[in-house]
């Protein structure tokens, strides 16, 4: 015997699919906004040269500052932008602090030891402690 579904029960059937489907795509939109909307506000960008502190910004304010070193050239030039950081040039050999990419998430980093340039991301939004092993 055949299981035949009466035409009310597919709409049914098709309307629930529907509408947990709507409810999974809100569910994503929604985590996705608050993640990005989230993730620059309350947050700084902190510049060390040296292990001292030559700039402190804010993540969520676009904009480009000059790390330069004794005799006043530029060493690195670190972006601010859209939320998150990047060094835009270094005049060190190996480069690897701008291929690094951009980085938005406190505690995130940039590192060109051979100009002794940290740059870090700070926060209201630092990842608490998961558990502490002993």
């Amino acid at each position: 015997m055949r299981d035949h579904k009466t035409p009310l029960k597919k709409r049914y059937d098709l309307l629930l699919l529907a509408a947990l489907v709507l409810v999974g795509l809100g569910l994503t939109a929604f985590v996705l906004l608050s993640r990005m909307n989230s993730t620059s506000d309350g947050l700084t960008v902190t510049i060390r040269q040296d292990n001292e502190v030559v700039a402190t910004l804010p993540l969520d304010e676009d904009a480009t500052y000059a790390v330069q070193d004794e005799d006043g050239d530029t060493t690195n030039l670190v972006v601010i932008e859209d939320g998150t950081v990047h060094m835009e040039e270094a005049d060190c050999p190996d480069q690897l602090c701008v291929k690094q990419g951009k980085i938005r998430y406190a505690g995130d980093s940039l590192i060109c030891l051979p100009n002794r340039v940290v740059v870090e991301i700070s926060g209201e939004d630092e990842q608490a402690l998961d558990a502490v092993a002993k």
